[in-house]
């Protein structure tokens, strides 16, 4: 299992849209976020890689999304 970590635009009145999105596209995967942070961060464990998915679904719908080394 992989933890991958986001910098995002997400906000938190975007919370239902972007879970919406996220169960689309990867149900059955854990995630959370950390609004607080100043990126915006959005976590993921995967057993698979995501990374390309997450960002480009969330790009698509305007957001900024780009995985954190």
């Amino acid at each position: 299992m992989s933890i991958y970590v986001f910098k995002t635009s997400v906000t938190s009145k975007d919370i239902g849209v972007i879970n919406s999105i996220l169960g689309t596209i990867i149900p059955k995967i854990k995630w959370n976020y950390d609004l607080e942070d100043c990126d915006n961060i959005l976590k993921i464990e995967s057993p698979v890689d995501i990374r390309d998915l997450v960002c480009s679904h969330l790009r698509i719908e305007g957001y900024l999304c780009e995985e954190l080394e």
